[in-house]
């Protein structure tokens, strides 16, 4: 829908097929997940028209700690004062609520919910899909962003470079007595990484938070079958007293964990963009805003071949979508990898040194403004529209 809204802004009509019904997905407590939406994201979001509706929802990340089990060495990243914050934590359903708001509102945006595509066709000419309804749709450019199952990429016979960390994320949100401070935690435990984000406190007062906590996939089903006051014990020993009290105010989602690569993004008047075309470990948090630098890419490629003239299932501007995306997604994936790999090297040995080279980094602002960078997605060629009006 953020891709659907971003090339009607350039005048660029799409259909949107959507599975599910929109009621269904915005829900109160169907997703208890939240994202985090990094500064160049959040330029996408206000220049598509969102920030209006999404701005008092969010809570900024004012800096983000990294700590190996609570030990000495953590590292603390923390903007120079002046310096927007890190980013900005949502809850997916807000997210949700406000692009489709948006899109009942544009005329370029023509909305198919409740249905599925049950025949694809691309010719030389354009693009058709058939809708299990009947309804045929027709269009120049094909996108599929149907996340990591895409039915169009396999399709299309588009291969993946991918393995199965062997991992779940149990993802929930949490009540608790002290404030966050704004702060986004990542604790690492050798059997897996345990991330507290900061949200925006409840109506009543209570200062709240979500939580990502992976554990190894033989542990997932125990996890999840845990009693409510088990479960919030269980969390309390791994939180050690950072926020005092806490109480459980979501349900429990489990989610496995697997990476995932594209051999290609594009092909005969087709695109993907997001989980279609890669899927990582949400260890940074990056996985939304891997996508999201998908959606400015093609939409500028897009509107500048249009411009000149050019069909939107161009085979040239596609080549350049794909060239345009290629390092950056992988080069991103690549680091989210090697840190989850880093940090799951169990013993007492491996933890010192982890901790011995996070210290070094407390020490290096080049390098701690280098991952800073990261976490904003400031780095690289930004498409304009994930750049500051």
């Amino acid at each position: 829908m953020t891709l659907a809204l971003a090339a009607a802004r350039q005048g660029i009509t799409a259909h949107v097929v959507e599975k599910a019904d929109p009621a269904e997905l915005t829900a109160d407590g169907v997703d208890a997940r939240a994202s985090a939406i990094s500064s160049a994201s959040w330029n996408l979001f206000t220049n598509i028209g969102l920030a209006e509706a999404l701005r008092p929802l969010g809570c900024p990340i004012d800096a983000i700690a990294v700590t190996d089990q609570h030990k000495p060495g953590r590292i603390d990243f923390k903007p120079h004062e002046g310096e927007a914050a890190l980013g900005r934590m949502y809850a997916n359903r807000d997210i949700r609520l406000a692009l489709f708001e948006a899109a009942r509102h544009e005329p370029n945006i023509a909305w198919h919910t409740g249905v599925e595509a049950v025949k694809r066709e691309r010719g030389p000419h354009g693009v058709a899909v058939t809708l299990n309804d009947g309804r045929v749709l027709e269009g120049s450019l094909l996108v599929g962003a149907e996340g990591r199952r895409s039915p169009t990429r396999e399709e299309d016979g588009i291969g993946l470079v991918a393995w199965d960390y062997h991992h779940h994320a149990i993802v929930t949100a949490l009540a608790h007595d002290k404030p966050h401070g704004n702060v986004a935690w990542e604790i690492f435990y050798a059997a897996g990484p345990f991330a507290l984000l900061p949200l925006n406190d409840l109506p009543d007062g209570r200062h709240r938070s979500a939580l990502v906590w992976t554990v190894p996939a033989k542990d997932a089903k125990g996890v999840m079958a845990m009693s409510d006051a088990m479960f919030t014990a269980e969390v309390t020993k791994r939180m050690d007293g950072m926020f005092g009290g806490i109480e459980l105010i979501a349900r429990r989602m489990a989610y496995p964990l697997s990476y995932q690569n594209a051999t290609r993004i594009v092909g005969d008047r087709l695109a993907l963009v997001g989980d279609a075309a890669h899927g990582m470990h949400p260890i940074a948090g990056q996985g939304l805003n891997l996508g999201l630098r998908d959606v400015g890419a093609l939409v500028e490629v897009l509107a500048d071949g249009m411009r000149l003239g050019l069909d939107a299932g161009d085979a040239q501007l596609l080549k350049r979508y794909e060239n345009w995306r290629a390092l950056d997604n992988f080069t991103t994936m690549s680091v989210m990898d090697g840190i989850v790999r880093l940090f799951g090297v169990p013993g007492r040995t491996a933890s010192a040194v982890r901790r011995l080279g996070m210290g070094a980094v407390q020490r290096m602002p080049a390098l701690k403004n280098f991952f800073m960078n990261e976490a904003r997605g400031t780095s690289g060629k930004l498409p304009r529209l994930l750049q500051s009006a």
